[in-house]
């Protein structure tokens, strides 16, 4: 496969599928956010729905720190690395878990502990 940014277990045409992934989840993340701000902004607080409001503001905010990370490590070619052993995410399990932080055998053991 050739290599893009330093990461040669992924292909210029997967990195960009990928590339363009992230960047779609990012825009969904940024409105999701954007509304739950003007929620927060018309809430009083004074029921239990600022206490959830408050956790998906969290929710929206870790996602898109995530997403432009991920976006950050495909440029410095970083991406799609395995966490623990460092060897490439498969592309197959990338374009399904694009956030993917272990491949399939450092997850099963990380589930097992």
């Amino acid at each position: 496969m050739s290599e893009l940014g330093g990461t040669p277990h992924l292909s210029s045409v997967q990195a960009q599928a990928l590339r363009l992934e992230l960047q779609e989840q990012l825009a969904r993340r940024s409105s999701q956010l954007l509304g739950l701000q003007a929620d927060a902004s018309e809430t009083t607080g004074a029921d239990d729905s600022w206490q959830e409001l408050l956790v998906s503001l969290a929710a929206a905010d870790r996602a898109i720190a995530e997403l432009t990370n991920a976006l950050d490590q495909l440029t410095t070619g970083e991406y799609g690395r395995c966490a623990h052993c460092e060897r490439g995410i498969p592309f197959e399990r990338l374009k399904i878990r694009p956030l993917a932080r272990y491949c399939i055998d450092c997850q099963r053991r990380n589930e097992a502990a």
